[in-house]
């Protein structure tokens, strides 16, 4: 993965750390693994915003926050990634979590027509909550599980690709003449 990119825009972790509103967790921010771009890190940490993003109750980044302490996985993506369900997006994505939990147990949705308000959202919790709920859950977990594996499956390759890059050019600055070769075959006295 870009993992120049994703740090240039990574907050400090030490201005994190040193800030009055977070002291309360102590040395819990002091782990490294927390602040960490590598694999396992940033799918962990794409789970755990996605699943976080559909849990519909307000300060959704502190749950997110909680949970990458707990797992272990990056903070300021875990947090970032609950901005998915913001202001703007969360009728249509709540209203989509709702459907999902309608087929799922069996009952029609749909039976209202789509507005993109809050107050239409609220309404329709008071009167549909268990789909919703169970939608929301099945929502996220899917995400989270296919952002999981994407991260994963697309770091994997990235870092394969670049291995046969450095690879195919060694072997092209190897090969011209004037050089001094390395060869990479072990010498007989070792092969036995």
């Amino acid at each position: 993965m870009p993992r120049r990119l994703i740090q240039r825009y990574m907050p400090d972790h030490q201005k994190i750390r040193e800030q009055k509103c977070l002291r309360f967790l102590g040395s819990c921010l002091h782990d490294p693994y927390l602040w960490h771009l590598n694999r396992h890190s940033v799918a962990g940490a794409f789970f755990v915003g996605m699943v976080c993003a559909f849990v519909p109750i307000p300060f959704q980044m502190v749950l997110a926050g909680a949970l990458a302490v707990l797992v272990r996985v990056n903070i300021p993506i875990s947090v970032a990634l609950v901005w998915l369900t913001n202001p703007l997006t969360i009728p249509p994505l709540f209203y989509f979590a709702y459907e999902v939990g309608c087929w799922v147990m069996g009952q029609p949705g749909g039976g209202e027509a789509f507005h993109p308000t809050m107050e239409w959202v609220f309404g329709l919790l008071e009167r549909n909550w268990e789909p919703f709920l169970l939608g929301c859950a099945i929502t996220g977990i899917t995400l989270g599980a296919i952002c999981y594996v994407g991260i994963r499956v697309l770091w994997r390759a990235h870092v394969t690709h670049r291995w046969r890059t450095r690879h195919e050019k060694r072997a092209q600055h190897a090969g011209k003449p004037g050089r001094n070769s390395v060869s990479t075959s072990r010498p007989d006295s070792i092969r036995s």
